[in-house]
């Protein structure tokens, strides 16, 4: 079954203004996939192949004299050397469209377009499934704790696989395979009990002494972690707000993960009934809700202006989005019944900063909308309706 990704509109406009197209983003999101439908008469090159990556690396003008006019070159960073030729002949040939790339390790493909290509190339991130195209596809998921166990990775529906067999396997694949292509990091088994440590921190302020001294490893090496699994797309970070609302506002960013069913794997939760009683309900939730919104930005091409804020007393809002002209304020609730607690901080926010007047949300596990004074009550799968008012 081919699931339609909101992403393409954009990836096609690209193509339309521009000689190369870079869609990075986790292993198996489908960036291949969607090329190849993006534009199935493109020559297609996967450069983890020996042959070609030695061809590429060894012989860069022969390569891109051979292969030109409509070509999609597959984990691209696997071969960075030829990125300045590359500037080189599309420059030469001036031909929109002419390239797709793709890569998996985010921040040294981004390096290496910014330095080479800058001008030259338009950037999507593509992530797993969203529910909004699930939904369009007849395949959403009946409620919000399947959603959170299930992800969104889109073998897992193509091909029916059961997550107790899909997370596993692309744990210790992306452990033993792009961990070492992107750092030398000599303890794998360290990494993989940091890698679970975050997940039972999702939602939560990183604190990277705290992880340090649980795993015996100082916090310049949790950092460098950290930054490891941020190229790779396992995990992101939510910064805190940086307008001076209260100037006892936390400084330290959120960690959340790119797919709740990984963290959920990582977590050990291998029934969707054990989230009712697990310590982590709520964080996932949070994060499946906040990663909804993310892929809506990042499937039109756009960086999600978003932020948290929380005080010294602990008082917060999960998520703002900063419009710049205009401010949303967002309280996550995994509970399935609305009540008058899910308003609190958002009142005390609205009133430090009624010079914005934010416009403010709760969107619950529940399963329908309920208009409230001054607030909007959402459910869970109609999230992108914040986006719209």
């Amino acid at each position: 079954m081919v699931i339609s990704r909101s992403i393409t509109e954009k990836a096609k406009e690209i193509l339309t203004k521009y000689p190369m197209l870079v869609i990075s983003g986790p292993r198996q999101s489908g960036k291949t996939t969607l090329t190849r439908q993006l534009r199935p008469d493109f020559i297609y090159l996967n450069l983890e192949l020996d042959e070609n990556r030695t061809f590429a690396m060894e012989d860069p003008h022969q390569f891109l004299q051979k292969y030109q006019g409509g070509v999609i070159l597959d984990e691209v960073q696997n071969v960075p050397s030829l990125f300045p030729y590359m500037k080189h002949y599309t420059d030469l040939r001036g031909k929109a469209g002419e390239y797709i790339l793709t890569g998996s390790q985010h921040f040294l493909l981004l390096e290496k377009t910014t330095q080479s290509l800058a001008g030259r190339v338009g950037l999507l991130q593509l992530l797993p499934f969203s529910n909004a195209e699930l939904n369009a596809a007849g395949l959403m998921p009946k409620g919000p704790e399947i959603a959170i166990f299930k992800g969104g990775y889109p073998r897992i529906f193509d091909k029916n696989i059961h997550t107790h067999d899909f997370y596993p396997a692309y744990i210790s694949t992306y452990v033993e395979r792009d961990v070492r292509q992107i750092s030398a990091i000599k303890d794998l088994r360290l990494f993989r009990q940091f890698l679970t440590a975050l997940a039972g921190r999702v939602g939560q302020i990183v604190n990277f002494s705290e992880l340090g001294n649980i795993l015996g490893i100082d916090s310049k090496t949790v950092k460098s972690w950290v930054g490891i699994l941020e190229a790779s797309f396992i995990i992101f970070l939510l910064s805190p707000y940086h307008r001076n609302f209260d100037k006892r506002i936390i400084k330290s960013p959120k960690v959340y993960f790119y797919d709740t069913g990984l963290a959920c794997s990582l977590l050990n939760i291998r029934e969707v009934g054990q989230l009712d009683a697990h310590f982590a309900k709520g964080a996932l939730f949070e994060n499946m809700i906040i990663l909804e919104l993310t892929k809506h930005f990042l499937n039109k091409g756009e960086l999600p202006p978003f932020y948290f804020w929380q005080d010294s007393n602990q008082r917060e809002v999960d998520l703002l989005i900063d419009f710049g002209a205009s401010l949303k304020a967002i309280e996550i609730k995994a509970g399935k019944t609305i009540n008058q607690g899910f308003f609190k901080n958002l009142q005390l926010f609205k009133t430090l900063a009624q010079g914005f007047n934010p416009d403010c949300y709760v969107i619950y596990g529940g399963d329908t909308a309920q208009p409230r004074t001054n607030v909007g009550a959402l459910p869970w799968n109609q999230v992108e309706e914040v986006l719209k008012g």
